[in-house]
């Protein structure tokens, strides 16, 4: 995870994203996005929580596949843009959130089924029962099955000065991955917005991430 203060819209982060959207076009030289052992896991996990993982591919997935049938990746905002590139690279899910927009702690968890989910379209949701969601302390879900879909509620956007990172991994060699995907993005950041991002690992052993 990283927490980003002095987010502004301005940034060029063109360098770093062509380059990291560069790496994952490598990536998919070798096959379909798909076969990716990062993807693989992700998918897996979907499965077991009967979710059709064709229907509901986790973020990097979803990223590759565009990028393999447009050529290019989305342009939303520097932070999106940079948190996206990475993300295709190393074929790692990764969501950047409006910290203003979180109400108290985010926890992972499975939801009860209470929780309200904001679509980008301005729809509200509530998440299934047993349905893996971020939720913070007024049972607001900022993301539906799990690295699937984020919420508009605290999707980044002009105004956002304070940013959440938050990149997970479940393939075989995700604990080393993950935290060089985290020291990477990391550097472009304070190229990118001359400020140091705080950062940490989270692990089953360390679960809370304390800024």
């Amino acid at each position: 995870m990283l927490l980003l203060d002095g987010v502004t819209p301005d940034a060029d982060v063109s360098t770093a994203v062509a380059a990291h959207t560069a790496t994952a076009r490598a990536l998919l030289t070798s096959g379909p996005e798909g076969q990716l052992p990062q993807i693989q896991a992700w998918r897996k996990a979907f499965a077991a929580q009967g979710l059709k993982p064709t229907q509901y591919r986790c973020a990097s997935e979803s990223l590759l596949r565009r990028l393999r049938k447009e050529g290019e990746l989305p342009r939303l905002h520097p932070l999106v843009d940079l948190c996206n590139a990475v993300s295709a690279a190393f074929a790692i899910p990764v969501a950047a959130l409006d910290v203003a927009r979180i109400s108290g702690d985010l926890e992972v968890r499975y939801a009860d089924g209470s929780e309200e989910y904001e679509t980008f379209g301005g729809e509200l949701e509530h998440p299934d029962a047993g349905e893996v969601v971020f939720a913070d302390a007024a049972n607001v879900a900022h993301a539906r099955r799990w690295t699937n879909r984020q919420s508009g509620r605290s999707a980044i956007h002009p105004a956002t000065t304070t940013a959440l990172i938050v990149a997970e991994g479940l393939h075989e060699t995700a604990a080393s991955d993950v935290p060089l995907l985290l020291g990477t993005l990391a550097g472009a950041l304070r190229a990118a917005w001359r400020t140091e991002p705080a950062t940490a690992v989270l692990t089953r052993d360390a679960p809370v991430f304390r800024a």
